[in-house]
């Protein structure tokens, strides 16, 4: 069964696994780094499903990511402004990454953050320290 389509705030990437394309939703308040940590992950192979608003939906038990037209391959580089990157127009979410700028514990408890009943891991992250992509890579590699 699937619900229906709804607009979240929040940017969202994907990446090439053994399984297909698998995304990773980015959240957090306007300013934190979002793009940029996305930005990021593109530079290392990624592709930009969404950047800022993600049309999001739950299908048969999993999350499912998708570029809302008008936004479709851009994403803002601070000080740069809007420019074009490579997309991956739809993939399944296995991830939220929450971005913090706040302290975040060095061995945390397992996190989930569910969206229509489906909950997928959640991974609390300081967007800001250069290995802030190969965490989120990693995290994903480890799923």
């Amino acid at each position: 069964m699937s619900a229906p389509m709804q607009p979240i705030h929040a940017t969202a990437v994907a990446c090439r696994t053994s399984a297909g394309w698998r995304g990773v939703l980015i959240q957090g308040p306007s300013g934190v780094g979002k793009s940029d940590l996305a930005l990021r992950l593109i530079g290392q192979g990624w592709r930009l499903i969404a950047d800022d608003w993600t049309h999001l939906w739950a299908s048969d038990g999993a999350l499912y990511a998708a570029t809302p037209a008008a936004i479709a391959g851009r994403i803002e580089v601070r000080g740069l402004g809007i420019v074009a990157v490579p997309i991956q127009p739809l993939a399944r979410i296995v991830l939220a990454v929450s971005c913090t700028h706040e302290a975040v514990e060095r061995l945390p408890e397992a996190e989930t953050w569910a969206w229509q009943d489906v909950a997928i891991a959640r991974l609390r992250l300081d967007p800001r320290p250069a290995s802030a992509g190969q965490v989120v890579a990693t995290a994903l590699a480890a799923l």
